[in-house]
């Protein structure tokens, strides 16, 4: 995993794990990027200097626990997003199609979607929005 400093047109400042270099290059390639303060779609990486601690023995921030006030919005959307949705994976734009056709119940869900398949649900009135943070993968 690699972090990076990024910021937007609009002078916006925030962070973003990928798993590679290479995967940050493709999603920016891909137009899969935006910011996590005003979703522009226009990002770049920031200058960046390494991370050192001056106490070598002081412990280090748990990833789990977010230090500033955007990583803990983030991490509150997160958690109310995955409590008060289902998780339904890949099959986002099928099951978000078939409730809009009311081929099956309405409820609350959250997965993936390629970025063809968002942009004909939206093109078709289908209300979905896109979360700035990737869902954690389910195996259940």
């Amino acid at each position: 995993m690699i972090r990076y400093d990024l910021t937007c047109k609009n002078g916006h400042a925030f962070d973003s794990w990928f798993a590679s270099a290479s995967a940050y290059d493709a999603l920016e390639r891909a137009g899969q990027l935006s910011c996590a303060v005003c979703g522009d779609a226009r990002v770049s990486k920031a200058l960046m200097a390494p991370s050192v601690s001056e106490n070598a023995k002081a412990p280090a921030r748990r990833l789990s626990e977010p230090g500033n006030p955007l990583e803990r919005a983030m991490a509150e959307l997160r958690r109310k997003v995955e409590s008060s949705s289902d998780y339904v994976g890949d099959a986002f734009a099928r099951e978000a199609r078939a409730m809009h056709e009311g081929k099956t119940p309405e409820r609350a869900i959250h997965g993936e979607a390629r970025l063809d398949e968002a942009r004909r649900l939206i093109e078709d009135g289908i209300p979905v929005a896109a979360l700035p943070f990737a869902p954690k993968r389910r195996t259940n």
